[in-house]
C-alpha cells in the first residue's frame, strides 16, 4: 500500500487556504446582501422624499446622502471578490499539486511491480484476480491482464496450489510461505514457489489476498544436485568395508564353485546339479558386479583429463551403437555445428561411459523402434549434448528417483547406470539433467569450456 508523503507545511497552508476561502465567500455573501438591502433601502427613501412637504425635503435629501454606501459596499465587494479568488487558487493549487503527488506515487508503485521478478497477484474476498503485475502474468501464461476478473479455481489444474492457500489463508488468517509446484511452459518442466497473504485496507479491514509467485526452477535443479552429491559422500570408507567384508568370501565361495564343478566333471552329468552350480555362479557374480558398481560409485578417486573432442566421441558412439539400433529398428540421428566446437579437458573413457549408458537406456525406452537423437552444440562458456528418444517417457512419480543408487526398473538392471553418470559429470564440474513427457525423454549434459586447449 502507497500513500502520499505530504509534510506538515503544505497541509498546514492548504488547511489556511481551504480557510480563508470559507471566510472569503461568507464575507462575499453577506456583503452581497447588505449592497442589495441598501440599494432597495435607498429607493424606499427616494420614493418617500418625493411625498415630503417642501419644507422637510432638503433634510429628507441630507440624510438620504448620508446613507448611500453603494460606493464603500462596492469597494468592500471587489476585496471580498479578490481575496475569496485568492483562497480558491490557493485550494485549487493545492488540490492539483496533491493530484500529481498521487499519480507520482501510483505511477512508482506500478514501476516497482513491473520492475519485481516475483509475480504479484492480489484477490478479492472471494477468490477472484483482482491485479496482476507483469511477471505474475507471465508466470500464469495470460498476458495483458487477461486473467483480471477471473476466479483462481478457473487458471486449471496445473495452478491450483493457488486456489488452495488462498482458501486457506482467507480461512485460518495466518499467511503461507513457500510452497512448490510444477507447471509445464513451452515444453520445459518449471517449479513455481508460491506463498499468501491477506491484503488489508487502511482502516485494518480484510479485503483480498495477496499472492506472490516466483520462479525457482534453477534453484530446485542446484538444490536437486546438492542431495545427489550427498548420497555419496562419506561413502568411500564404507565401499571399502564392504569390498573386505563381503568380496574376499565371496571370491572363496567363487573358488569352491569351480572346484565343485571341475569334481563333478568327472562324474555322470545331472542336468539338475548343473542347473543349480549354474545358478550359483550367475548369483555370484551378480553380486560381483553390485559390488564392483558401488565402489565406483562411492570412490573419491581423481579422474585423468586429457584432450577430448565431444564431437568425435559421438561419432564413435554412434558407430558402436548402429548394429543394435538397427536390429531393434531405431534410427539414428546426429545434430551438431558445422563449426568446430573445440577440445575440452576431460576423462574420455569415462565420458563415453556416460553417453552409452544414456544412449542405452535411451534404446531400451523405444523396444518397438523409434528415434535416437544426439545433438551437440554450445551454449555460453559450455559444450551441450543431447540425447534424446521418442519413448513413453519417465513416469512422473518415479522422476525424483532415477538418479538414486540401485533404483531401476528393468529387472536385468543394477541400478547404478544413471548414479554413475550424474557423479561422473559432476567430476567434470559439469550438470546432467532431464526432460520427459508421453512423447519421450531428453537428457541434457553440459560439460565446461574453461579448461579447453
Amino acid at each position: 500500500m502507497f500513500e502520499i508523503q505530504d509534510g506538515p507545511i503544505g497541509r498546514g497552508i492548504r488547511r489556511i487556504a481551504a480557510g480563508l476561502a470559507v471566510l472569503s465567500l461568507t464575507s462575499l455573501l453577506l456583503t452581497g446582501k447588505i449592497l442589495l438591502d441598501v440599494h432597495h433601502e435607498h429607493e424606499i427613501m427616494a420614493r418617500l422624499v418625493l411625498h415630503l412637504p417642501p419644507s422637510d425635503a432638503a433634510a429628507a435629501e441630507g440624510l438620504l446622502g448620508e446613507l448611500r454606501l453603494d460606493r464603500m459596499l462596492t469597494i468592500l465587494l471587489v476585496v471580498n471578490l479578490s481575496g475569496t479568488t485568492i483562497a480558491l487558487a490557493l485550494v485549487v493549487r493545492g488540490y492539483l499539486s496533491s493530484e500529481r503527488s498521487l499519480r507520482a506515487v501510483k505511477v512508482l508503485a506500478t514501476d516497482i511491480l513491473a520492475s519485481m521478478d516475483a509475480g504479484v497477484i492480489t484477490t478479492d474476498r472471494n477468490g477472484r484476480i483482482s491485479s496482476t503485475n507483469p511477471r505474475a502474468q507471465t508466470l500464469l501464461g495470460s498476458p495483458d491482464n487477461e486473467g483480471v476478473g477471473q476466479y483462481l479455481s478457473d487458471l486449471g489444474d496445473e495452478h491450483a496450489l493457488l486456489d488452495s492457500i488462498c482458501s486457506e489463508v482467507r480461512t485460518y488468517h495466518d499467511a503461507i510461505r513457500d510452497r512448490d509446484y510444477c507447471v509445464t511452459s513451452n515444453g520445459h518442466r518449471q517449479t513455481l514457489r508460491a506463498g499468501c497473504t491477506l491484503l488489508s485496507n487502511q482502516q485494518g479491514e480484510d479485503i483480498g489476498t495477496v499472492l506472490h509467485v516466483r520462479d525457482v526452477t534453477e534453484k530446485a535443479l542446484i538444490e536437486e544436485r546438492l542431495r545427489r552429491m550427498e548420497r555419496y559422500m562419506g561413502l568411500g570408507s564404507l565401499a571399502a568395508g564392504l569390498q573386505h567384508e563381503i568380496k574376499n568370501p565371496l571370491s572363496a565361495v567363487s573358488i569352491h564353485i569351480q572346484l565343485l564343478c571341475e569334481h563333478l566333471a568327472s562324474e555322470p552329468y545331472d542336468p539338475e546339479v548343473a542347473e543349480l552350480l549354474d545358478v550359483l555362479q550367475t548369483e555370484v557374480q551378480r553380486i560381483n558386479n553390485v559390488l564392483d558398481g558401488f565402489r565406483n560409485y562411492a570412490s573419491m578417486s581423481e579422474i585423468g583429463r586429457s584432450a577430448v573432442d565431444v564431437t568425435l566421441l559421438i561419432d564413435k558412439l554412434v558407430r558402436l551403437l548402429r548394429p543394435q539400433a538397427d536390429q531393434q529398428q531405431v534410427k539414428i540421428k546426429i545434430e551438431s555445428p558445422p563449426e568446430m566446437l573445440g577440445l575440452i579437458q576431460a576423462d574420455s573413457v569415462r565420458l563415453e561411459q556416460v553417453f552409452l549408458n544414456l544412449a542405452l537406456n535411451a534404446m531400451a525406452a523405444m523396444p518397438d523402434g523409434g528415434l535416437l537423437r544426439f545433438r551437440v552444440g554450445q551454449l555460453n562458456d559450455q559444450i551441450r549434448i543431447d540425447i534424446a528418444d521418442t519413448g513413453n517417457g519417465i513416469l512422473p512419480e518415479i522422476q525424483s528417483q532415477i538418479f538414486d543408487p540401485y533404483f531401476t526398473t528393468r529387472s536385468e538392471g543394477t541400478g547404478m547406470g544413471l548414479a554413475l553418470c550424474d557423479k561422473i559429470i559432476r567430476q567434470h564440474d559439469g550438470s546432467i539433467d532431464f526432460r520427459t513427457s508421453p512423447d519421450g525423454t531428453e537428457f541434457t549434459v553440459l560439460l565446461p569450456r574453461g579448461t579447453q586447449e
